[in-house]
């Protein structure tokens, strides 16, 4: 079984085309159609940072200092 990959967008009017496949006429294609991320799931949000409060307490300074071993 050959694969073939696209990503696309549905259009306004709920439709998609697909072009330029890499099929011969005739032959027999299966179709599935996955979302790129489930809109369904409740409380679950694909953003689920956006609008929160944040805080940097020490914005200048340096991560993990006593990690790099140059500084040992």
């Amino acid at each position: 079984m050959q694969k073939h990959h696209i990503k696309t967008t549905i259009s306004d009017e709920g439709s998609l085309i697909i072009k330029e496949l890499p099929f011969s006429p005739g032959d027999t294609v299966e179709i599935t159609i996955n979302t790129c991320y489930d809109k369904t799931k409740k409380g679950v949000s694909r953003y689920s940072l956006r609008g929160k409060p944040f805080q940097y307490p020490d914005p200048f300074g340096s991560v993990a200092e006593n990690e790099w071993d140059a500084l040992k």
